[in-house]
């Protein structure tokens, strides 16, 4: 599996939205929405991010799950991440035993790097992320539908790997992928859900797929989007390996 986290880095990086002259109300009023919602209104949260992940088959299967949460504030000072005694006492524990044996099991570190600052930065600034796929996207369709029961529109974008180089080129031969976005009546993102599947050849005879899916709920602080739901989930197959991760983060604003 270690060859297919090389690659998924690499390629995800690179999976860009290609650009046509096709225009809609629901993304003119989309991309007004996204405009306004990049503020910076003083916000405190607590998020939680709880992980999954499964690698190998029969006797070499493992699997394990992982949880770790932080607390939150951002405001004109800047952003702060805190921790709680009880997360932080998981921490040390998990630290010791894998110094006493280096295969332990440290699902609270693993499940860490879902809530450092970096990877926090999507879910208490989502407009900005969203912006910069759409800003270069292939708009397909728009479509009346409902979100939490209330009417509201899709819109769906095709993505594409026009960007990626010709040296990662070359090792593709099929990819499909899809972005739905539901907005509501004044084009503010509601929900988002994009799909990718990577299928190719490495190295003349290692074949390869991975699939990607991620699902995202926002809100909306003030002038601010945020996101309080985000579940990824990956799958991938390659040189007689195979695993599958699920990592789901969820976001609760709290009073400041």
């Amino acid at each position: 599996m270690k060859f297919l986290q090389a690659l998924i880095p690499s390629f995800a990086l690179c999976l860009c939205v290609s650009t046509l002259p096709v225009r809609a109300d629901g993304l003119n009023e989309l991309k007004s929405a996204l405009t306004r919602l990049q503020g910076q209104t003083p916000l405190k949260a607590q998020i939680e991010a709880k992980t999954w992940n499964r690698q190998g088959e029969g006797k070499e299967l493992e699997e394990t799950h992982g949880s770790a949460s932080v607390s939150v504030e951002e405001n004109p000072r800047g952003l702060h991440v805190s921790y709680s005694k009880e997360m932080l006492a998981k921490l040390d524990s998990e630290e010791k035993l894998k110094e006493k044996d280096s295969k332990a099991k440290t699902p609270t570190l693993a499940a860490l790097s879902e809530v450092n600052s970096s990877a926090l930065r999507p879910m208490l600034s989502a407009a900005g992320g969203l912006s910069r796929i759409l800003e270069k996207a292939n708009f397909k369709s728009e479509r009346e539908d409902l979100f939490a029961g209330k009417p509201a529109r899709v819109l769906n974008f095709e993505m594409s790997i026009d960007k990626l180089t010709e040296k990662e080129r070359k090792y593709m031969k099929k990819f499909d992928g899809q972005i739905d976005v539901w907005i509501a009546a004044d084009g503010t993102p509601l929900a988002s859900r994009t799909k990718q599947i990577v299928s190719g050849r490495a190295f003349v005879v290692i074949s390869f797929e991975m699939k990607n899916e991620e699902e995202w709920i926002y809100t909306t602080i003030g002038d601010r989007l945020v996101a309080v739901k985000k579940e990824s989930k990956n799958s991938g197959s390659g040189m007689g390996e195979k695993g599958e991760s699920k990592v789901i983060k969820t976001l609760q604003v709290q009073a400041l």
